[in-house]
């Protein structure tokens, strides 16, 4: 057996990769005095209900108006799913149930799936 520098550096990696479990987050961006936010809620409460291994977060956008920026959030509700910090998809505006479920099969997926 040829055990070059690189090949016993690999062997000896830890297995580390095989354990990582994958990160799926819904961003929702809303106001309070956002009429459509409102009715989004309720559907994504359900979601949340649904999918426990999802990382569920509301962001009042006039609290949080550096991170609005950051995603550029420009109109209310914006939605966004992302896995593993990378954005799978945005939805601006009220949004159906399957949509957002749609997006969030996609993001569960393992890359290359």
């Amino acid at each position: 057996m040829v055990t070059t520098g690189r090949w016993k550096r690999l062997c000896e990696a830890p297995r580390n990769f095989a354990t990582h479990t994958m990160t799926v987050r819904v961003l929702d961006f809303y106001a309070d005095w956002c009429g459509p936010c409102k009715k989004q809620d309720p559907i994504l409460e359900d979601l949340e209900a649904e999918y426990g291994d999802v990382d569920f977060q509301k962001i009042d956008v006039d609290e949080e108006q550096d991170l609005a920026n950051q995603y550029q959030v420009r109109s209310l509700p914006t939605v966004v799913v992302e896995q593993d910090g990378d954005i799978v998809d945005r939805f601006v505006g009220f949004t159906q149930r399957e949509d957002i479920e749609a997006a969030l099969q996609q993001a569960a997926r393992p890359a290359g799936a």
